[in-house]
């Protein structure tokens, strides 16, 4: 489990150590810095499949995600005495993604190249990568480091070797080198990463693919578009736990079921409701049922991941719907960690009823992310690595 998230220069997260837990909640007023916070773990989970460049690139490139504002911002500017102001820049410009939990830690420095004649200036080079032992990263804990082309291991007995001299700046040492003998906790660490899941705004237009029948094979996980809703809800009904499955459509929807109609191998959804003759298929649902169908099919799954991460899963559902997918949620939380990015109040109100809920409040100043409430016996000690 993720024992802390630490974001530097993405936006508006000029400087964020977010503590986590199992279940976890963010909110905060729009422009706040909660889909940073949700896209910025996205950038890292990139990393795991070597498409943290292309990434950041498809976001207009490093100067559009690099925060915005003065390198400082002193208490006379934050009094009003004096204007916001840019000068002479005394850091390397660098955008810093990291985490850590009770077993590893990793941490990712982006950055611009040297200046060059190539056509690939702008292209942001990974400057270091380290992957240490424990929530903190010390010197004695460091296991991996990767600075510029070279990456180097520590072995069982302490020394450091040498896996690779020329790495390119734009492939990340986490799928170049996950070497069960000489670096097997760069290996494990990946994977862990790769089962993250992240779920945003499932469409649900009429021609969603969702409504239409889709050949069904087994699947334990849902995909990020739900297409394959109703065999994921089968694969729940043969290998996961179908009384789950049941329990939440009737948590959401009194009296109703669900089944799964198989019609020469193309898996269609049925709703069974109260008071209809005939059961609805996919096409004939409203929004935000079909969108409820596809959260219980993503967080029911016979596979849970390491991390879950939840961005506005309110959308189009009605607020009486919202304290049955807190309880769903909450359901989840307990096989996998879970972060939700919320504003919906009732929403809300379901998580924090949970006990062990980790509720973090976002707000602005002076265009910065803040935690609300934070002081430095909250946040957790982070470490960055030096260039």
């Amino acid at each position: 489990m993720l024992s802390t998230l630490a974001i530097a220069n993405y936006r508006s997260l000029r400087n964020v150590v977010v503590p986590l837990q199992r279940l976890n909640l963010i909110t905060g007023p729009n422009g706040s810095g909660k889909s940073n916070i949700y896209r910025a773990l996205r950038l890292l989970a990139e990393t795991a499949q070597g498409g943290v460049i292309p990434s950041l690139a498809r976001e207009g490139g490093l100067q559009s995600t690099l925060w915005a504002g003065p390198e400082k911002i002193g208490h006379a500017v934050k009094r009003g005495q004096y204007k916001v102001e840019g000068t002479v820049r005394k850091e390397r410009t660098n955008l810093r993604l990291g985490f850590a939990g009770d077993d590893f830690g990793y941490a990712i420095d982006l950055g611009l190249p040297e200046p060059s004649i190539s056509a690939f200036a702008l292209d942001p080079e990974i400057k270091t990568e380290t992957i240490w032992a424990g929530p903190i990263l010390r010197p004695a804990a460091m296991l991996i480091d990767r600075h510029g082309p070279v990456v180097r291991s520590k072995n069982e007995d302490g020394d450091w070797q040498v896996l690779a001299y020329e790495l390119s700046t734009f492939d990340s040492m986490m799928t170049q080198f996950a070497d069960p003998r000489n670096a097997p906790e760069m290996l494990s660490l990946r994977e862990q990463i790769r089962s993250w899941r992240f779920y945003d705004h499932f469409r649900t237009d009429s021609q969603a693919p969702a409504r239409l029948p889709q050949i069904g094979t087994h699947t334990p996980i849902l995909g990020n578009d739900g297409a394959d809703m109703a065999a994921a809800l089968q694969t729940i009904q043969e290998i996961g736990d179908p009384n789950a499955l049941s329990d939440a459509v009737n948590d959401a929807f009194p009296g109703s079921s669900v089944s799964v109609l198989n019609v020469e191998g193309r898996f269609e959804i049925a709703m069974h409701q109260h008071g209809l003759l005939r059961p609805l298929k996919a096409a004939e649902l409203s929004d935000g049922t079909l969108r409820y169908l596809l959260w219980i099919a993503a967080l029911l799954t016979p596979r849970p991941p390491e991390l879950l991460v939840l961005n506005e899963p309110e959308t189009s559902l009605h607020p009486d719907l919202l304290p049955a997918l807190g309880r769903l949620i909450a359901s989840a939380a307990e096989r996998s960690q879970v972060l939700v990015v919320t504003h919906a109040p009732q929403l809300i109100a379901s998580l924090e009823e949970q006990h062990d809920c980790n509720s973090i409040t976002l707000t602005k100043d002076f265009g910065e992310t803040k935690i609300v409430g934070a002081d430095r016996l909250d946040i957790p000690v982070w470490r960055w690595a030096s260039r």
